[in-house]
């Protein structure tokens, strides 16, 4: 069976970077093992397979080159800009099923939303030293109390004094995945209040190697949690946020991911995680 692959740049900012995902339209006949054995093949942190529901208006299975996961926020942009540019969305509001239930999907003025759940935190100042040390860094590098966020994937959250001390990040995959493993989480997100361009809220690095990921240029599903922890713990009185990835990473490829949350009763209730998805080329393969 012949199956044809977009690779779509999620998250671009202005019309560069971005973090590219696979997308599988028509995927219902394709078992989990062909999606695990097309996601190893196309090479990416994430594939997405679109296929019918009857809960929701499309059914999205991710899966990175090594296992399935229950939501990714690049792969999502991705997919619902490819579906809205091929006029495959009939109005702006839309869901998508997910094997951790439904979500809603905005599509608006070319620009595709996710909905993410309230954040649940989990106190981990036992594990600091670890996670400074996973890092390659110091306590004087850290701004801010490493905290576990969750609005559907689990992150440690790290903020760090600028941007040369992000760029300086040495990750150690070992001790990073050993944490990942023990906490049930995607990854570490760290961040910097000091940005690269003007108007933005953080400028952030994302490590996943439990995943296959030893660093990603985008990660919507990590900056709806990022938005929430400036909002809960820094006490940022806003309620749309801008942060920027991809920068500091090796080879660069500059991101952009909006964030709005929803206050209710002084808590934060929801939020959607969205940006611009650029489709760049297409693969075909045999499985």
């Amino acid at each position: 069976m012949e199956v044809k692959v977009a690779i779509v740049d999620a998250f671009v900012d202005g019309e560069k970077g971005g973090n590219p995902a696979g997308v599988v339209l028509n995927a219902d006949q394709l078992t989990d093992q062909q999606k695990l054995s097309i996601a190893n093949q196309v090479g990416l942190s994430e594939t997405a397979f679109i296929s019918h529901s009857t809960s929701a208006d499309f059914k999205l299975d991710f899966f990175t080159p090594q296992r399935q996961i229950a939501h990714c926020g690049h792969a999502t942009i991705a997919s619902f800009s490819y579906l809205s540019q091929l006029d495959l969305i009939p109005q702006s509001h839309t869901s998508k099923e997910t094997i951790d239930g439904n979500r809603n999907i905005i599509v608006k003025d070319g620009f595709a939303y996710m909905q993410q759940l309230a954040p649940r935190y989990t106190d981990i100042t036992e594990e600091t030293p670890r996670v400074l040390t996973a890092l390659g860094l110091s306590s004087e590098q850290v701004t801010a109390q490493p905290v576990i966020a969750n609005t559907g994937n689990g992150f440690i959250v790290v903020g760090v004094k600028d941007i040369a001390t992000l760029q300086g990040i040495v990750p150690d995959h070992a001790l990073i995945n050993k944490l990942s493993e023990k906490h049930d989480l995607i990854g570490f997100y760290v961040f910097s209040r000091e940005t690269n361009l003007p108007g933005r809220d953080a400028s952030t690095r994302m490590f996943a190697p439990r995943y296959g990921i030893k660093e990603e240029a985008a990660t919507g599903m990590a900056a709806g949690p990022l938005a929430c922890y400036l909002y809960d713990y820094l006490k940022l009185e806003q309620t749309r946020f801008v942060i920027e990835q991809g920068y500091s990473m090796p080879m660069p490829s500059p991101s952009c991911i909006e964030v709005s949350i929803c206050v209710e009763n002084d808590a934060i209730s929801s939020l959607l995680a969205g940006g611009v998805g650029v489709p760049s080329r297409f693969v075909t393969m045999e499985i």
